[in-house]
């Protein structure tokens, strides 16, 4: 197929997705943008459709797949809007006090609960601690990496459930 051909054929089956879009999207904008988006990548691939076939499946398809994207993507982004009108609060610099006792305690209770671990979840933990990768901890332990990944995993889990109980 030309070409031509393929512009003629996907112009004129092309109306069909501006209703999709919104549908999809719920918005008029977001639903331009998926439209261009979805026209943009069938003109760039067009030589993966095959003549003869449902060119709107093909285009829903597109359509859809760049919709899903999308969201898997804008769902991993961590937004946090500031709707105050009080813009000059965002740049300050308040003082935190934080009650030192406590967080004293808090620090030796998890000093003891490490140094409780058993002695083949510790070592592992507290080099890793120490800032060490796990291939390293590896090595310096001369134990498989997947056996250190799950210690690691294993003594995180037991300083949790123990840390917990405080």
């Amino acid at each position: 197929m030309s070409s031509a051909e393929f512009n003629t054929l996907l112009l004129s089956n092309a109306d069909f997705l501006k209703p999709f879009a919104i549908t999809l999207t719920k918005d008029a904008e977001s639903a331009k943008d998926l439209y261009q988006e979805t026209m943009f990548r069938a003109l760039s691939n067009q030589e993966k459709y095959l003549a003869g076939t449902n060119i709107r499946a093909w285009l829903y398809t597109i359509m859809r797949n760049i919709f899903i994207n999308n969201y898997r993507r804008k769902s991993k982004q961590h937004v946090c809007f500031d709707n105050s009108t009080n813009d000059f609060l965002l740049n300050t610099q308040q003082v935190i006090i934080g009650n030192q006792a406590e967080s004293g305690l808090r620090i030796k209770d998890i000093q003891t609960s490490v140094h409780n671990l058993p002695v083949i979840f510790k070592k592992p933990f507290i080099l890793y601690l120490d800032g060490f990768k796990y291939f390293e901890i590896a090595d310096i332990l001369e134990e498989p990496l997947g056996t250190i990944k799950s210690r690691i995993h294993f003594a995180r889990k037991m300083l949790k459930a123990q840390v917990a109980r405080y």
